[in-house]
């Protein structure tokens, strides 16, 4: 690992290059600010966080043609949607993510807020507020999510570290909702900043090893939190930040 001042040095600067207006509109975090309501802005979120692998500009188009599909109401369309609405979602397909899938994605939604407000709560409530990462809030989530009746095929969409996986669909969607910058919108209140973990796959852990961040390029759960840790070295209160940095650079392939 270079000196950790001179990484530092080198992260906040990208940090500033790379967190800037124009970054949005290219990248998925642009569906849920389509939106004002937390919940539309949750539900949008959350869809184009689980379509987030592959091409972004595909990403983006399924998830804003989803959207579409719903009115632009997400929130309003997953409580109150009859037969008729939900023929509306017949055919939707995003690579191996299916109308049967939506449809337990949006009784999910229904169930939870019926009883919620806030789609934070669906983490939260399997944490506590000491934790120092979201990680029972992960395993909580997926235990939640398919509590109900549901097609054994949608689980393979919702990761959890007791998967060893990455989970870095659900970490990208915690980052947006937690973190507050000119990307990150940051609705929710009771998660810290400190305590998210940073989404990687193997672009991120191909540049993260190359900084000296991780020793592993796997991109599981035990090499997320090693890198988060070790960000966390570089800023212990909003490490996943750096995000930005390691995916801004594996883009662009200039490190």
């Amino acid at each position: 690992m270079r000196s950790r001042e001179k990484l530092k040095d080198f992260f906040d600067r990208k940090y500033l290059e790379f967190a800037q207006p124009g970054f949005i509109p290219a990248d998925p975090i642009s569906i849920p600010r389509m939106f004002r309501d937390q919940a539309d802005m949750e539900i949008a979120g959350f869809f184009a966080a689980i379509f987030a692998w592959g091409n972004r500009t595909t990403i983006i188009n399924k998830a804003r043609e989803l959207m579409q599909r719903m009115d632009m109401q997400p929130h309003a369309f997953c409580l109150h949607a009859g037969r008729s609405d939900l023929a509306t979602l017949a055919g939707f397909k995003h690579r191996t993510f299916t109308e049967d899938d939506l449809l337990h994605f949006v009784e999910f939604f229904r169930m939870h807020y019926n009883q919620y407000h806030s789609l934070e709560d669906a983490f939260t409530m399997g944490m506590d507020p000491r934790d120092a990462t979201i990680e029972k809030g992960l395993i909580h989530f997926r235990q939640y999510f398919f509590s109900g009746e549901h097609l054994r095929r949608t689980e393979k969409h919702i990761s959890s570290p007791l998967q060893h996986s990455a989970c870095k669909r659900i970490n990208m969607f915690l980052r947006w909702m937690v973190r507050k910058d000119v990307v990150d919108p940051g609705i929710w209140k009771n998660i810290k900043p400190s305590q998210l973990v940073c989404p990687l796959d193997v672009h991120v852990s191909r540049v993260a090893k190359r900084f000296g961040l991780v020793s592993s390029a796997a991109a599981n759960w035990a090499t997320a939190l090693e890198l988060t840790e070790n960000l966390k070295r570089l800023d212990p209160k909003d490490p996943v930040k750096y995000d930005l940095v390691l995916f801004s650079l594996g883009a662009e392939e200039k490190y």
